[in-house]
């Protein structure tokens, strides 16, 4: 459960960062978090699936482990990050 909440927010947070440096495929700050949750959902489901995510082994063991939560970190903002901007990019080609 935590691996998802922490994908989760940092996709939000991801999104938002995105949107940000990417201005012409921002979706503004709601659009931007709600497309961040979906991808960092996502990109934290990917990598649990690639067996990388480990925090459910290191929750298990008893502790979490930084080096898994880093990770999920990670993973959930590049996959909000990437998703948000993939749908600027399809707002912006239907809007032409």
């Amino acid at each position: 459960m935590e691996q998802l909440i922490i994908s989760l927010i940092s996709g939000a947070v991801g999104g938002n960062v995105a949107g940000g440096l990417l201005k012409n495929l921002s979706l503004g700050t709601v659009g931007n978090s709600v497309a961040g949750i979906v991808g960092g959902g996502i990109g934290g489901q990917i990598l649990a699936a690639l067996g990388t995510g480990g925090m459910a082994d290191a929750a298990a063991a008893g502790g979490l482990d930084i080096g898994a939560i880093v990770g999920q970190v990670a993973s959930g903002g590049v996959g909000g990050a990437v998703v948000m901007a993939l749908v600027g990019v399809v707002r912006n080609m239907m809007a032409k």
